[in-house]
């Protein structure tokens, strides 16, 4: 015990001498404790194995930089921004979101411009920048390019000429008593028929309400045009409006064999079609004599960097690992999701995706979504009026008009 305390002592004296000598401040920095950061990531349940292992792999890579503490918890993408509004210091440092809430949060103060917005543009396809900026400024990282809709159908029984045009499928499907389906309860897939056709629809400069011509009476395509041809793709016996839940139900027990729908159901496509799972652009379809492509809303998923947060820079390379060139290809290979960076997108493995593939094709033909609220209840009443065959009997452009106005609201 003696010898222990007359080291003690003897210790203590040294360092009282050295300090004169300037070593004690390499002790000081040696014993000087790691910066506790501590940092809250929201992203969707479907997330929570790919988004902690993404943790992991950050943590380590900046290993002794820090004194991490980071936690994942599930918070709906589509609710995100209602979440995050409500209470901004209190929300998620890290924040994975679909790009029509990117307005609204930029407007509300919740995201900060990105310093490095060049090179996070140069990285990644020219749509999801486009998805992330708001005024020329880009205000998140692009995460994913996928989030829209193609065709599915099944190559045993419709072939790639088939495919083309809506007439070719429901063709197909008559002649092998099966069914093509799409969605007309969502405004999101009705979108299909008149985004090609010169009538539009939008968000005015207030960022919330609509500007829409979708009722127009006049030019080469008119909305009752465009009315008439959904009632002739109605009343085909081969045609039925089926909910992403029906659709895959439809696929399963075979009764399906063409359908709209997006990536996130690959998976069950091609487990239940094997080798005949096929995927392409949506087809042209018949309006006033012509062929005209269906269009197509896309979207991206985005990562934010909450503008409240108390360890932003740190938030903001967390962000940036999340989305990097790595983390995108491990997100296609763990969750088939599309990806928004360059180099991923252009690799073998995407090439090699059905699904990925038609969607980057029909990109050619798609629009960012960006209506406001007012849009969707209108759009899928006349739609479901249209998927009924009119049974009201109400004039198709007295419905028109009432659907116009309903988006116009302010």
């Amino acid at each position: 015990m003696r010898k222990r305390i007359c080291g003690l002592l003897l210790g203590i004296l040294c360092t009282a001498v050295l300090t004169g000598c300037g070593l004690a401040g390499k002790t000081d920095l040696q014993n000087t404790e790691l910066e506790k950061v501590e940092l809250v990531v929201w992203g969707a349940q479907e997330d929570t194995e790919l988004m902690n292992q993404i943790i992991q792999s950050f943590e380590a890579n900046y290993q002794g930089q820090a004194d991490f503490d980071i936690l994942f918890e599930v918070q709906g993408e589509s609710q995100c921004k209602d979440a995050l509004i409500g209470g901004l210091e209190d929300g998620a440092d890290v924040f994975t979101f679909a790009d029509d809430q990117l307005n609204a949060l930029a407007a509300a103060g919740a995201l900060n411009p990105i310093e490095n917005a060049d090179e996070i543009r140069s990285r990644n396809l020219s749509s999801a920048v486009q998805a992330a900026t708001v005024n020329n400024q880009l205000y998140a990282y692009p995460l994913t390019a996928d989030n829209g809709y193609f065709l599915y159908y099944n190559k045993k029984y419709i072939t790639e000429e088939q495919v083309k045009t809506l007439d070719g499928i429901l063709k197909a499907a008559a002649a092998n008593r099966r069914l093509f389906t799409m969605d007309w309860s969502s405004a999101w897939y009705v979108y299909s028929f008149f985004g090609n056709t010169g009538l539009e629809v939008g968000l005015n400069d207030d960022g919330i309400t609509n500007y829409c011509t979708w009722n127009q009476k006049d030019g080469d395509i008119r909305g009752v045009d465009v009315a008439q041809a959904m009632l002739q793709i109605a009343k085909n016996s081969s045609f039925a409006s089926y909910t992403d839940e029906e659709f895959v139900n439809g696929v399963k027990n075979g009764s399906v064999i063409a359908g709209v729908s997006g990536v996130w159901n690959s998976v069950t496509v091609q487990e239940a079609w094997g080798e005949n799972a096929g995927a392409a652009k949506l087809p042209t379809y018949s309006c006033k004599g012509s062929q005209i492509q269906m269009a197509s809303f896309s979207g991206c998923k985005l990562i934010g960097v909450n503008a409240y947060s108390e360890h932003p820079q740190w938030a903001s390379k967390l962000a940036e690992w999340i989305t990097n060139e790595e983390n995108q290809r491990l997100r296609f290979e763990v969750r088939g999701q599309g990806p928004s960076n360059i180099a991923v997108a252009d690799s073998a493995e995407i090439k090699q995706s059905p699904a990925i593939a038609a969607l980057l094709e029909q990109s050619e033909f798609s629009d960012l979504q960006r209506v406001g609220g007012k849009f969707w209840d209108p759009v899928s009443k006349f739609a479901g009026s249209m998927a009924q065959g009119n049974p009201s009997g109400q004039s198709l452009q007295k419905q028109l008009d009432e659907m116009v106005e309903g988006i116009s609201a302010r």
